[in-house]
């Protein structure tokens, strides 16, 4: 816990805290506030959550949630803050609960920062925060690697790797590279981010937001008090207005980036240069130099163009925090993306396996399958639906597709769109059995030709039949690597 228990404060001791949900984040917040001294209680539907966090927090109080009961345990809890796990739905009784007892609910993230403010010897520590629809994870490690590159002690955190409240109480990073989801965004009240980025905006989550415009609207609080850079991207104009309306810190400039021509005050790309117009010392005059598409060594200097966005969101972030171009540069070059995004896994059967597995919705999908000639993808698609449309996406990727292989509980909406929009596309449907990816991975082959791609790219989530997207992607490639075999 290093730095959150040297500063004596008596905000969180002895402090009714509720906490609502013990995942990866709620069990964060519960170690935290237990270190500071506060009273914690939790309530979790799940009996082997609330008993795994009971042995190991025996000063702590548990609570089961059934049906309609949450109201009831607040009562008797009377906490002086509620904080949610991202996953709990903003129609959760816990919401109206707070509200009718004036009582405050912050997620994870809002309380990460009021402990960095409140109860650590680092309360300038910097945030730079990325959302979006697609690209976020890429983005943030990018971030990272420009920052260490540049002799900076950085972490990745929030929606990507370690939970941020940890981060915030250990108070050993010099600035934090934040990936946020629009259910973290939803319970920020007052984080105030050194730089911010929304990458792009397309609809995703509905079932839990309840409709586009307050997905939108969670989206945009990543700009809300932001101190020095507001960036945007030029090529999705959304992203511009939600600046425009952000309450931003005076002072707060707003950068775009764009894969074509920078304009002043914009970062882009000339003659297959990443180049800056923004923090040159004469952007009327002088684009600064910052990396090749050769430097991007993972992709084999062919990097896609939403991998470019990426980048140039991450050069911006990093340029606001002060680092050099050679930083930016040699962070480009020590990049590597996470796993199953967009990793080549097998060239079985005369054909490339690219594992896209968290390519959760339509929008990464279609970058996922962006560029590629016509008539040369196998693309295997479905899963949960998340209440999303396919219709657009399957017309912007129709001319790429050799065929497809549907998996996924409900595959019907899918199928709707493909039949609708690409009809002479041949489609195969898996059901789910114990050895489905082998089953997907065979049909693909005898759906392809010499020289196709095979693209898991399932613009759904995995909840359906899998963990999560990782335990998919690592059955996808399994599966390629007994082809091979």
């Amino acid at each position: 816990m290093g730095g959150c228990h040297q500063v004596t404060n008596e905000i969180w001791a002895d402090r009714v805290v509720c906490v609502i949900g013990l995942g990866t984040s709620g069990r964060a917040c519960l170690e935290v506030l237990s270190t500071l001294g506060a009273k914690v209680c939790a309530i979790d539907s799940r009996e082997e959550a609330l008993d795994n966090c009971a042995s190991d927090y025996p000063r702590s109080q548990f609570y089961q949630e059934t049906q309609g009961n949450c109201e009831q345990l607040l009562d008797k809890i009377q906490p002086s803050l509620i904080v949610v796990s991202p996953g709990v739905s903003p129609r959760h009784p816990v919401f109206s609960w707070a509200q009718s007892h004036q009582v405050d609910l912050w997620g994870e993230v809002e309380l990460a920062w009021q402990i960095q403010q409140t109860a650590t010897l680092r309360q300038d520590t910097p945030w730079l925060t990325i959302t979006g629809t697609n690209g976020k994870t890429t983005t943030v490690q990018m971030t990272r690697s420009i920052l260490q590159a540049g002799g900076y002690e950085a972490q990745a955190v929030g929606n990507v790797g370690s939970p941020v409240v940890l981060a915030a109480a250990n108070a050993k990073a010099q600035v934090l590279a934040v990936e946020l989801s629009s259910f973290q965004l939803y319970t920020v009240k007052s984080l105030s981010a050194l730089a911010a980025v929304c990458l792009n905006l397309d609809a995703d989550h509905l079932d839990w937001h309840g409709s586009r415009e307050a997905y939108v609207q969670a989206k945009a609080r990543v700009y809300e008090r932001t101190k020095v850079a507001a960036l945007y991207n030029q090529q999705d104009c959304q992203t511009l207005q939600m600046v425009l309306d952000a309450d931003v810190i005076a002072g707060c400039r707003a950068i775009g980036f764009t894969t074509g021509t920078p304009d002043i005050y914009q970062l882009g790309i000339v003659e297959n240069m990443l180049v800056d117009r923004a923090y040159s010392p004469n952007p009327q005059k002088e684009a600064i130099a910052l990396a090749g598409l050769g430097d991007f060594h993972y992709y084999q200097g062919e990097p896609g163009i939403t991998v470019l966005q990426d980048a140039l969101a991450a050069a911006g972030l990093t340029r606001a925090f002060g680092v050099k171009p050679e930083d930016v540069r040699d962070g480009i070059r020590a990049f590597k993306p996470e796993a199953h995004r967009r990793a080549t896994v097998g060239n079985a059967a005369q054909v490339t396996w690219i594992d896209d597995s968290k390519a959760t919705n339509t929008h990464a999908a279609a970058a996922s399958l962006a560029g590629l000639p016509p008539a040369s993808v196998v693309w295997i698609a479905g899963g949960d639906a998340k209440g999303q449309s396919f219709d657009q996406l399957v017309k912007d990727v129709a001319a790429t597709l050799r065929g497809v292989v549907l998996i996924g509980e409900d595959r019907s909406a899918l199928r709707t769109a493909l039949s609708k929009y690409a009809p002479k596309v041949p489609v195969v449907e898996v059901s789910s059995h114990e050895d489905m990816m082998f089953s997907v991975v065979n049909e693909a082959v005898a759906l392809s030709l010499p020289g196709d791609k095979v693209i898991l790219a399932p613009a759904c989530a995995s909840w359906d039949q899998f963990a999560n997207y990782s335990q998919r992607g690592q059955a996808f490639a399994k599966a390629v690597a007994r082809l091979e075999g």
